[in-house]
């Protein structure tokens, strides 16, 4: 084994963030040079005023997705393994089997306990087989509470662990009575009772699924740096048959792909956590990690992010890998299972707002923080720039707004917010050998061209949603931590028109402002309303089973593990993992 301190390179903090931020900087400078030559033509009138502020709330999100996407674009694009411009320790991983001890730890609540148990089969099988089985103990944490479901759960569970009885990973199962702290209480009581003589665990949640291959490599990476808290690794959509996740998935994995390289390259040890899909070191994790509740009493929802900033600031490395291979999550079957999980998120970044002022952490973990929070914020943001937008040319402000200027600003402000996925998308055409997997550059983009218009009719949605959500919270509305929903199903129209009515109405509202006052003001608003009036029948599409068998039979929108050679490569990827 290399010893870390001798082999890593430099890394040079100071410098690559002094380049993140001026990427940030000129993209924050001709965006609003563009606003500029919108709003500054004949004079300004108040809600022009409102205009720019909303807009100005916005811009720290357009240059971040900007500036991490053109990092992330360039390093992908040059020679070798991407992954080692971020995280040099996989150039010095151990050889030979583990030998830290690791817990594979994941946490159900009311789950289908026959979907969660065969999903880890694969992994547990292929540990055994690398001969590192004996490293590994597979601990489900549950949190159920209704009885009938928790006398179902463990009486799956016995079986499961009969039928694996004598073989060399051992399987325990432990249920809390009262699930304190959700599931970052869940893991704590874990760590503080039942981790024993383990040195790691590998967060995993009821969805995921990741390869032996990916588990023995993450290993690795901690036994190579003893500094090494959590290395996060990529989490990518698993193979879906419904039409939401599926095209959902194929634009999210190349957009993060790039994201999270960009953003790798610039944060070093102060990187992100996303709850799942990490191997963590259980004594700093014990030591810095541990979540008390908020000052109103209330429990930490969103636990990963602050979790990473508070191992920041205790001076342990956080670390994202940015590769896909072998990491692999469920995502929302239909529009209202996402939306109630964006619901879910929301609620719990938001916190976020009053753990920013907390002693000790460092600024990069502040902005970590901050990042969480635009996120979510950046929505009623948009809402308050449409509807001052709107009102503006109801009241006849607009007549002199240069039509070059803001059709310049749409399209750079949307090319900003879209930076990741688009060059994702670039990537893959412009390395066949990537594009590959996916079946070639003319699959490639098919699935884009179909995504972008799925997201052209999404997003407003979306952001309505999460607006309309965080005003009711502002007011007093809570959000607990409910079960996740992750059979795919049909919507009928009923219950779509009984979720998304408002959104429907907002639309309308809008659009019939906008028509009133003449000209091409409608025009201009239309990307925006149109999708919102269409919000119903896109639901109840994006869940059609017919629909999403035509998806399938088509082949539109599919990804490397849906290739019939999918199999090979993991055998492949966990044969070189043992060698190693």
């Amino acid at each position: 084994m290399t010893t870390p301190d001798a082999s890593l390179p430099a890394e040079r903090p100071r410098l690559r963030r002094a380049v993140f931020l001026l990427l940030c900087l000129l993209t924050g400078a001709g965006l609003s040079g563009l606003l500029w030559c919108v709003l500054a033509p004949g004079g300004w009138t108040a809600w022009e005023g409102l205009v720019l502020l909303a807009w100005l709330g916005i811009l720290p999100w357009l240059c971040l997705c900007a500036g991490n996407a053109l990092l992330g674009f360039i390093l992908r694009l040059r020679g070798g393994e991407p992954a080692l411009a971020v995280l040099p320790q996989l150039a010095c991983l151990p050889s030979g089997p583990p030998r830290l001890r690791t817990a594979l730890a994941l946490c159900i609540r009311n789950e289908d306990m026959g979907a969660v148990l065969s999903s880890l089969v694969p992994l547990l099988d292929g540990l055994e087989a690398a001969g590192a089985g004996h490293r590994f103990t597979l601990w489900l944490l549950s949190d159920t509470q209704e009885p009938g479901l928790a006398a179902q759960e463990e009486a799956a569970m016995t079986a499961f662990a009969t039928a694996r009885e004598g073989r060399p990973i051992l399987v325990r199962y432990r249920r809390r009575s009262h699930n304190t702290g959700f599931k970052a209480g869940n893991v704590m009581d874990f760590l503080d009772h039942h981790a024993g003589d383990h040195a790691l665990f590998l967060c995993l949640d009821a969805d995921s699924e990741m390869s032996a291959a990916a588990v023995l490599r993450l290993v690795g990476l901690m036994e190579a740096d003893p500094k090494l808290a959590i290395v996060q690794q990529l989490i990518v959509g698993e193979p879906a048959e419904a039409a939401f996740p599926r095209i959902f998935q194929f634009g999210m994995r190349a957009g993060m792909r790039i994201w999270a390289t960009g953003q790798a390259w610039w944060q070093l040890d102060q990187g992100p956590y996303w709850g799942h899909n990490a191997i963590l070191r259980i004594a700093p994790f014990r030591a810095h990690a541990r979540l008390e509740a908020l000052p109103d009493g209330r429990p930490i929802l969103s636990h990963d992010q602050i979790e990473a900033v508070r191992l920041h600031a205790a001076g342990w490395k956080v670390r994202c890998l940015p590769m896909e291979e072998g990491s692999l999550e469920g995502n929302p079957p239909t529009l209202p299972d996402f939306l109630a999980r964006d619901r879910r998120w929301g609620a719990g970044n938001m916190q976020y707002l009053a753990l920013l002022r907390l002693p000790g952490l460092t600024r990069m973990g502040r902005l970590q923080l901050l990042q969480a929070i635009l996120l979510f914020l950046a929505a009623p943001l948009w809402l308050l720039l449409l509807a001052a937008a709107v009102l503006n040319a109801a009241s006849g402000g607009g007549a002199t707004t240069p039509a070059g200027p803001l059709l310049g600003l749409m399209l750079a402000s949307w090319g900003a917010l879209y930076a990741p996925k688009l060059l994702g998308y670039a990537e893959l055409l412009l390395r066949g050998g990537r594009a590959a997997p996916y079946g070639g550059r003319a699959a490639v983009l098919r699935g884009a061209l179909a995504e972008i218009l799925f997201t052209t009719l999404l997003d407003p949605v979306t952001l309505a949603d999460k607006a309309l959500f965080l005003l009711r919270l502002s007011f007093g509305g809570r959000a607990g931590w409910l079960p996740q929903n992750r059979t795919a199903r049909g919507i009928l129209w009923r219950d779509a028109a009984r979720l998304l009515w408002p959104h429907s109405l907002l639309g309308l509202l809008g659009l019939a402002a906008l028509v009133a006052a003449g000209g091409t003001a409608w025009a201009w608003g239309a990307p925006f309303l149109l999708p919102l009036l269409g919000a119903i029948p896109f639901c109840v599409l994006t869940a059609s089973p017919r629909f999403s068998s035509w998806l399938c039979r088509v082949g539109l929108c599919r990804t490397p593990e849906e290739s019939p050679s999918s199999r090979a490569m993991s055998a492949r990827g966990l044969a070189d993992a043992s060698a190693g």
